[in-house]
């Protein structure tokens, strides 16, 4: 079982990569990715996130140094990812993270537009002391 759609090859590796923050995975198809943590935080399939209806998305800004703390298998088709800024929800299915990879450039585009737009920054703010 592959995901949740049976057409999607399952994941045959899963390295994270602390010091670069960035998940590599390998399909069964031969197919490699990197999807850099901040990527993968910023299109978490979470409702804090995606909102519970289209129009309802929450741009997450400030995610740039963000890291995967843990990750944590969902059954046989899916993870759990517990980022370093505290959030954990969201569930990221094989057949999720093979369309996140093979869209990713495009996706990023857009979330880079829509930070543009909003006047918001990637950078994490400064904490006061």
């Amino acid at each position: 079982m592959a995901g949740l759609n049976k057409g999607v090859p399952p994941p045959t590796e899963i390295k994270l990569h602390q010091k670069s923050r960035v998940l590599e995975i390998a399909f069964a198809d031969g197919a490699r990715f990197r999807l850099p943590c901040e990527f993968l935080r910023v299109y978490s399939p979470s409702a804090e996130v995606r909102g519970h209806g289209p129009g309802q998305e929450v741009l997450q800004t400030g995610k740039k140094e963000v890291g995967i703390a843990r990750i944590e298998p969902v059954g046989q088709y899916a993870m759990q990812l517990h980022f370093s800024d505290g959030r954990d929800t969201g569930i990221y299915s094989w057949d999720l993270l093979y369309d996140y990879c093979t869209r990713q450039d495009e996706m990023w585009r857009h979330y880079l537009t829509r930070m543009e737009e909003a006047g918001a920054s990637r950078e994490p703010q400064a904490r006061k002391a």
